[in-house]
């Protein structure tokens, strides 16, 4: 008999009494995981908050990653067509924050994402939020938040000895000046959540007058009297209740050319292949240095 071609359906079968039929893997199970990455509008001077060539920048090293991954930046903030969040993985938001987040006016949506197991990462300004309505959100979503009157926004340089866990996996021990936040808002007695950059900030980081970012006695009593090491970056396992997903928060980012620095690159992403739900390998994920000329690539004109 004649069947034609596009009718034919390709089995493993084992004949004899009866006959076992075993259907091969279907497409979903060797689909690749989708990541969004929402980056922000133009801020700051040359070579800070770079969110358009940040987020190229790690698109292109997960792409050539060999990793079952596809990805799409939108840029200029929040995306006009929600559609693009269609069968997505993950979702990692590179913006200004403050007043002017992106997820400001989109939080529904962003617990709706959140609740369907999808992944959030947030980098530098975007951890912070308003405190209040999405301050709370923040603290089910990513297990913390930069919280105005609390939390410090100084330069200063930190070192970084990593605790064992998959997103440091293949990560060397680094330090780096940074605009590194801290003093951050965290859920309440850290649950969920599990520090992955801490580090004790110099005297000279609390220099400023007291201010929204700037200082406040809290911060103060804990850093200058009780000597607290703070954490700048987390992974946070949500709950069943919030969907049982994977976030991280990153407060350094500001200088695009930190990205350079293999051990911080590669600790992002690994920590958005794990926000993914996709295995990070022993040896974390492969990317290599990028090159003066591919940092200037897809630069903001400001």
């Amino acid at each position: 008999m004649n069947i034609p071609r596009a009718l034919l359906i390709p089995v493993t079968c084992i004949l004899g009494v009866g006959t076992v039929c075993a259907e091969p893997p279907t497409l979903a199970a060797n689909a690749k995981k989708k990541i969004v990455f929402i980056a922000g509008r133009p801020s700051h001077g040359p070579g800070a908050h770079e969110h358009r060539a940040g987020c190229m920048l790690l698109e292109d090293h997960l792409n050539h990653s060999g990793l079952p991954i596809e990805t799409k930046v939108v840029t200029e903030g929040w995306p006009a067509d929600e559609s693009v969040f269609n069968d997505a993985a993950a979702v990692v938001i590179y913006a200004d924050g403050g007043p002017g987040h992106p997820a400001n006016s989109h939080l529904e949506k962003l617990k709706s994402l959140a609740k369907a197991g999808v992944g959030i990462g947030c980098i530098h300004y975007a951890v912070e939020i308003p405190k209040g309505e999405a301050g709370d959100t923040f603290l089910d979503l990513i297990g913390g938040f930069f919280e105005t009157d609390w939390s410090v926004n100084p330069h200063w340089h930190a070192s970084f000895k990593l605790p064992k866990h998959a997103v440091t996996r293949g990560i060397s021990d680094f330090d780096t000046t940074d605009e590194w936040y801290y003093h951050i808002r965290f859920r309440e007695n850290m649950e969920g959540v599990t520090p992955i950059l801490t580090d004790l900030p110099p005297a000279e980081s609390l220099t400023r007058k007291d201010g929204p970012h700037e200082g406040n006695s809290e911060v103060r009593a804990a850093v200058l009297e009780r000597k607290e090491p703070q954490h700048v970056m987390w992974v946070y396992q949500r709950p069943a209740a919030s969907g049982a997903g994977r976030s991280f928060g990153f407060t350094g980012g500001h200088f695009h050319k930190n990205w350079q620095i293999d051990s911080q690159r590669r600790l992002i992403l690994n920590s958005i292949v794990w926000i993914a739900n996709i295995e990070v390998p022993a040896s974390g994920v492969i990317s290599k240095t990028p090159s003066d000329e591919e940092m200037q690539a897809n630069l903001d004109q400001k």
